[in-house]
């Protein structure tokens, strides 16, 4: 059912756009990426070899000018899972609707929470075995959001989410996700990007984060502290409050470009939760494809045994 209404809306949307292109009433983008690798996992003792896709995936988004003020937006955007056993192999990503003007822009529906969005791109190898989310919390797009992001005031940006208590992941809280932003995060118009955020209640944690990252010639440097706390938990279907400690980690990430080669290192480390540590590198064959390789290193506390992670793989953007 779900593959056949994927399709369904896959075939709607290269329709809409074309008579959209034809017309430009309300023009729209297909768009995605497939990322996939060859990898070798060692899980806790237990090896193995996969075809695997990283967060490949396909969308659609768009904007219609209402006036000469407001604007429109959208984006339905699906995971697809290439490695995945069963054809049914869609997942539900951002999808989204949204109001757009001199006041900033206001959005409604599945999204990213602002804390998740505000750590830019210091995450070196976001997706792959070594991504952020392995041992920290934070990294959630949930259900029933809605978002307002302001304008940028000299540089700076500011933005707030909303989780609905209905929300089955919110716990029947409530939760907010707040973000102050500066720069630029993907370095083009700002040599510094840097970032402070805080989750309330958000799937059941407690979360500050801070998130700093600068281009110097070909080197990009980027670092993150989090402290986490969970505040709720789940027994027997019962939602409880959590008298737990705090724990705080940190990260550090480096790349250099070198022509067509960009070489990678990142070192994450959780308090009573464990460290990682990657190094990679890309060769960019054009503009939308790469390939690239990586190794990531992961301990645990308690666990006699690292995960080990090797990859190689390509990615193709369009």
């Amino acid at each position: 059912m779900m593959n056949a209404f994927c399709k369904t809306l896959l075939a709607s949307a290269l329709a809409t756009a074309t008579l959209a292109s034809a017309h430009a009433a309300d023009p729209l983008t297909v768009y995605g990426k497939l990322n996939v690798t060859a990898q070798s996992n060692d899980v806790q003792g237990d090896s193995e070899t996969t075809i695997q896709s990283n967060a490949s995936r396909l969308g659609v988004k768009g904007a219609f000018e209402l006036s000469s003020s407001l604007e429109a937006f959208y984006t339905i955007e699906y995971e697809v899972d290439t490695g995945d056993d069963v054809k049914e192999n869609f997942k539900a990503r951002n999808q989204f609707v949204g109001l757009r003007g001199s006041f900033g822009a206001v959005s409604v529906g599945r999204n990213d929470t602002m804390l998740k969005k505000s750590q830019g791109k210091v995450d070196q190898f976001n997706d792959l075995s070594g991504d952020l989310k392995s041992l920290f919390k934070g990294e959630n797009r949930l259900a029933q959001t809605a978002t307002y992001v302001t304008p940028k005031f000299s540089g700076f940006q500011f933005g707030v989410t909303y989780a609905a208590s209905g929300d089955d992941d919110q716990l029947e809280q409530d939760g907010y996700s707040l973000a102050a932003m500066y720069g630029d995060s993907g370095l083009k118009k700002s040599p510094i990007y840097a970032s402070i955020a805080y989750d309330s209640d958000v799937k059941g944690y407690q979360v500050a984060r801070a998130t700093v990252q600068g281009k110097i010639a070909g080197l990009k440097l980027g670092a993150m502290y989090q402290q986490e706390e969970k505040v709720y938990t789940v027994d027997e279907g019962v939602v409880n409050p959590f008298d737990g400690d705090s724990y705080s980690g940190y990260l550090v990430s480096a790349a250099y470009a070198i022509d067509a080669v960009v070489l990678k290192a990142q070192f994450q480390d959780m308090e009573d939760k464990g460290d990682s540590w990657s190094v990679g590198a890309d060769y960019k064959l054009g503009k939308p494809t790469k390939l690239f390789a990586f190794y990531t290193a992961r301990s645990y506390e308690g666990k006699d045994q690292n995960d080990n992670f090797i990859g190689l793989g390509l990615e193709h953007k369009f």
